[in-house]
Formats: structure tokens, sequence, C-alpha cells
């Protein structure tokens, strides 16, 4: 039984969506919407982007959910009235009845053209090239992350998604 390492269960960097940090909030929009990967003759689309600095450094790492907050109107749904009350454990923000449509809609467009790095999520760990597929496992867990760089030579060549590492242990159990 051959157990995989990161290497192979990776996706090369080349087929990966990454950007510059430079890039803004509607272009890791398009990125991401234009991201199809076919893996092992399946579909997906990218959950994440990495991003990089000008020398090819891997920064950090923006996913669906960090786009979504980037584009929340701040003031409407992150500050809290002092008087909000609590239904069902659920916080409630007064001032999202008295903001129109429109408002909304161009505090969205507006954040749109934030730049990346203002959103992106930091990486601080990656997995190595030749790491076994249980130290992957490991490092997904514990970062509780579903996309993990790899490295080789000091340099991202490629990253793991937490598919493919089930793909592989479903493969082990023979399922």
């Amino acid at each position: 039984m051959n157990i995989k390492t990161a290497g192979e269960l990776m996706i090369p960097l080349d087929r990966y969506p990454h950007i510059p940090y430079w890039f803004t909030i509607r272009e890791a929009i398009a990125i991401i919407h234009n991201s199809e990967l076919v893996i092992n003759g399946r579909k997906s689309l990218a959950r994440a982007v990495l991003v990089f600095d000008r020398e090819y450094r891997l920064l950090g790492m923006i996913r669906r959910r960090d786009i979504l907050r980037g584009l929340d109107p701040e003031d409407s749904l992150h500050s809290r009235a002092k008087y909000s009350k609590r239904l069902f454990d659920v916080e409630t923000d007064p001032n999202l009845l008295e903001m129109s449509y429109e408002n909304l809609m161009s505090s969205v467009k507006e954040n749109a053209v934030k730049l990346v790095s203002e959103i992106m999520q930091p990486i601080d760990h990656t997995v190595l090239y030749d790491d076994h597929i249980l130290k992957v496992i490991h490092e997904m867990d514990a970062l509780q992350t579903s996309v993990v760089p790899v490295m080789k030579d000091n340099a991202v060549v490629g990253v793991v998604r937490t598919i493919e590492v089930l793909n592989e242990v479903m493969n082990l159990l023979d399922i």
C-alpha cells in the first residue's frame, strides 16, 4: 500500500488560483468565479485564493467568507446599537431597517475596490512536498482549514485541499 505525500496529493500552483496583494476584492471574486478545477474528472470551484507579494512570496489566503466579510457594509452590519436586544440568541441590528437597498448595494460596490491585502488571512503554516498524508491531516485539523500550501525548496509549489485528502483516505479504506 502506497501512502501518499503532500506532493502527490497537491494541485500544482499553476492550476490553482493565486493573485498579487494589490488586486481588489472585485478581481478576487472574478478569479474565484472563473477558477473551475478539474481533479480526477471532478469539477469544483476554488474555496480560496492564495495571495503573493511582488517576489512571489506567499502572504496569505482569501477565502470566500473573507470576501463576503470584506463586502459587508460595516457601518450597518458590524456596528451594534447600544439598545440591541437578544431574540433567540441572535444579535439584531436595528440600523438595517433604516438602510435602503440602494445604500447597501452602493456600500458593497465601494467595498469591492478594497485591496485583498486588507481582508486576507495570513498563512502561518504550510506542509512540505515530501510530508506524509498524516502530517497534512494533522495540519488541516490543527489549523481548521480546508487548504494548505505545499512548499518545496522554499517556494510554494501547490496546495492540498481536504477533498484530495479525503479521496486518498477513501482509497486507503477501500471505500
